[in-house]
């Protein structure tokens, strides 16, 4: 069996993630996509790589330039492409290069939308998402399902305003292959240390937890690790060069050091403002996921979807409009017996809350693939 996966970044680290799913069972991969690095990576997850183009973080009109010329090369990219089982197309660019590269497939392929943020322009209510969303209702019209990682995606887009009536499947963003919990290195004690990790795009945020550190003065200290878009911090190093109390370590590799840079910290920053009043209200990050496992509690803020998730399980810290002002009163009252009984609740979690069973990543390729078994409801 073999399944095409098109990508708009092939430098994002969640496509190991998707690929290490899609080979379950000794499934073929063949990816393909745009990259925003400079280069391209040679293979991802032992997959080679098959470059369409660069685009750039929040330049709309270079992606869609980048878009029609992968679209217009359809013919060729399924010729080199070969036969396959299945598409799944990630994010609304992907579809349009995907479809057009499908036409010219043999027989008739099966093709899922994978949409793991909804872009602020699909949810204007103007002429211009009326626009975008007649196109992805076009792009979308013989879809074989929507794969998407949060269910305030489907209640909050896809039902109201989408107009994409492909059966939907929840797939979160959980982790892959883990056995055991980290081994507990950190102590319950001040310095608090707060991480911030994953795709740093979020102004406000840094902002916030700047601020948190400085009039803390020493009681917490911010650690911060990712993956910066130029396009939000040109240089983040140098801008939180002189911050008091915040560390910036850059790249890491997910997920060989997520133990290591999880056991360093005691909090998981889980709030995000980079789409306020829309996706960050919506969405469940992997940083949900990866700080849960590995025993860090999460701050998140109310009126969330990630805040809904935390409080079905009853674990973690929820923020209300002032986040700066009540984490700071929060840390300044904590010590370490009543952070052990956070960090306890974080760990009477069940661990299949936080990570995709091998169960999970065959389901997913069934549907992909639309080989489930007869009678099986696609939709979440």
């Amino acid at each position: 069996m073999r399944i095409a996966y098109f990508v708009h970044d092939l430098c994002d680290p969640a496509v190991a993630r998707r690929i290490t799913m899609l080979r379950c069972n000794g499934v073929n991969v063949a990816l393909l996509g745009f990259h925003r690095d400079s280069e391209p990576p040679a293979d991802i997850a032992g997959v080679p790589t098959v470059a369409l183009g660069r685009t750039h973080d929040a330049r709309m009109a270079n992606r869609a330039a980048q878009v029609v010329a992968a679209a217009r090369r359809g013919r060729q990219i399924a010729a080199d492409l070969g036969s396959v089982d299945a598409i799944l197309a990630r994010n609304l660019e992907m579809l349009a290069v995907a479809g057009a590269v499908r036409r010219h497939l043999p027989g008739r392929v099966p093709l899922t939308y994978e949409v793991l943020d909804i872009h602020r322009l699909l949810l204007d209510g103007g002429v211009k998402g009326r626009a975008l969303r007649a196109i992805e209702a076009r792009l979308a019209a013989d879809a074989s399902g929507i794969i998407t990682s949060s269910p305030a995606f489907v209640r909050h887009y896809f039902e109201p305003l989408s107009g994409v009536r492909a059966p939907i499947h929840l797939v979160e963003n959980k982790l892959l292959g883990w056995d055991t919990r980290a081994e507990e290195t950190r102590v319950a004690g001040p310095p608090w240390r707060i991480g911030l990790f994953g795709a740093l795009r979020d102004r406000r945020s840094m902002d916030l937890i700047v601020k948190i550190a400085r009039d803390l003065d020493g009681l917490a200290e911010i650690v911060v690790r990712g993956r910066p878009s130029p396009a939000v911090f040109p240089d983040l190093a140098a801008e939180l060069a002189d911050a008091p109390h915040v560390a910036f370590h850059g790249a890491y590799r997910n997920p060989d050091d997520l133990a290591a840079i999880y056991a360093d910290v005691h909090f998981a920053w889980s709030i995000d403002y980079y789409e306020a009043e829309a996706n960050s209200e919506w969405l469940l990050p992997n940083r949900l996921y990866e700080g849960g496992f590995y025993g860090a509690v999460p701050i998140a803020r109310e009126n969330t979807e990630i805040a809904h998730f935390l409080a079905k399980r009853d674990y973690g810290i929820v923020l209300g409009p002032d986040p700066a002002g009540e984490l700071a009163a929060y840390l300044k009252g904590l010590d370490a017996e009543a952070y052990q009984r956070e960090a306890a609740r974080v760990a009477a979690v069940p661990r299949s809350d936080f990570v995709a069973t091998e169960a999970d990543c065959a389901d997913l390729v069934a549907r992909l693939t639309r080989t489930l078994p007869q009678g099986t409801r696609l939709a979440a």
